[in-house]
């Protein structure tokens, strides 16, 4: 299997399955002489895993972080940084029923298809769990970043949409809250919605919006590896993410040119950003910001038709612990892969001109 590795110079490869013994990565390319607080790396795992509320899955993981190699007296070395995450509250029987036939919107049956061999316990690779591995990796960059500031929080879900720019909100609220919701009254409202849709078994998708601020400008590799191309494929290959826009997005073509472009100011800035901190696919130095959107996570504690692997009509119904709604315990995600995107191209960018 191709495709377990991100980046280039800030390089990083994972391994694991969702009920496996243990998932976990290699970062290859990181400086050596960073301070690195452990506590920091921890607490970001800690916002991504299970349990932590009666709004996401209950499956207890305390998704301890271990370091193998790579740091050294609380430095890194800039030799590889391996790590593993162990899983301890795998409950495969749940799965058992899915054994020979396919859940509608998962990956079981292209995995089936692709390789000729599946695991079905909680979906294997293809399983959600993966991402932890890439919030310890996200978590290192983010202290090498140092002082870029990323903020990510839900900006929708369902029809619960904030209609405040992310200018209005306080940041500082994000983690005072369930969902993640910048805005406290909205925060409510989704948390409600979430649960009701959770007793029905039934899902909900959602929208996060990210931030990164402080960019220095000339990050982006044109014309392949635009900084805004990187930052939609790190979001793309995010599980059930389903759209990413920056800047003006799609609301841009509402406008005319003449509203639409961003005039200068005298030392560089501009008037407005509805580039969204990127031109020519190289940030200018204002923020950066965008919207993710997930869809409803496919697993519903609901009976629903589907196909076996002899191509058999079948019955059967959603078991285990999911989350009704992803967008929770996808914001450090989100940040992760925003922290590894910048990280690399920083680095990339030392190599541009002497």
């Amino acid at each position: 299997m191709a495709g377990n590795s991100f980046g280039t110079l800030f390089k990083l490869t994972t391994f694991g399955e969702s009920h496996g013994r243990a998932l976990g990565g290699i970062i290859d390319g990181c400086p050596a002489g960073i301070a690195l607080d452990i506590e920091a790396v921890q607490n970001e795992l800690n916002r991504r895993k299970p349990g932590q509320s009666a709004i996401v899955t209950q499956r207890k993981e305390p998704d301890t972080v271990e370091l193998y190699s790579g740091v050294f007296e609380g430095k890194t070395t800039g030799t590889p940084i391996g790590f593993a995450i162990h899983n301890t509250n795998q409950k495969s029987k749940d799965y058992s029923h899915i054994k020979d036939s396919y859940r509608p919107s998962h990956a079981d049956y292209v995995y089936d298809k692709k390789y000729g061999f599946r695991d079905y316990r909680g979906g294997g690779r293809s399983s959600a769990r993966e991402t932890a591995s890439r919030v310890v990796a996200g978590a290192i960059a983010k202290q090498f970043l140092a002082t870029i500031q990323i903020n990510a929080f839900v900006s929708q879900v369902g029809e619960l949409k904030l209609q405040k720019s992310y200018q209005e909100l306080d940041f500082k609220e994000i983690e005072n809250n369930p969902v993640r919701c910048a805005d406290p009254e909205m925060a409510i409202k989704m948390e409600e919605y979430i649960k009701s849709i959770k007793k029905e078994g039934d899902t909900i998708g959602g929208v996060i919006t990210c931030v990164a601020k402080n960019v220095p400008i000339g990050l982006g590799e044109p014309v392949f590896d635009k900084l805004h191309a990187e930052l939609g494929k790190a979001m793309l290959s995010i599980n059930a993410v389903k759209g990413f826009e920056y800047g003006s997005g799609f609301d841009g073509v509402l406008m005319k040119g003449s509203a639409h472009n961003d005039q200068f100011n005298q030392d560089g800035t501009t008037k407005t950003n509805l580039s969204g901190g990127v031109q020519g696919g190289i940030s200018n130095g204002m923020d950066i910001y965008f919207n993710v959107a997930f869809k409803p996570v496919a697993t519903v504690l609901q009976g629903y038709e589907t196909i076996n692997k002899d191509g058999e009509k079948v019955t059967t119904q959603g078991k285990g612990r999911h989350d009704p709604c992803v967008v929770p315990r996808a914001v450090p995600i989100v940040e992760a892969m925003t922290a590894l995107v910048l990280a690399d191209y920083s680095l990339l960018a030392r190599t541009n001109k002497i």
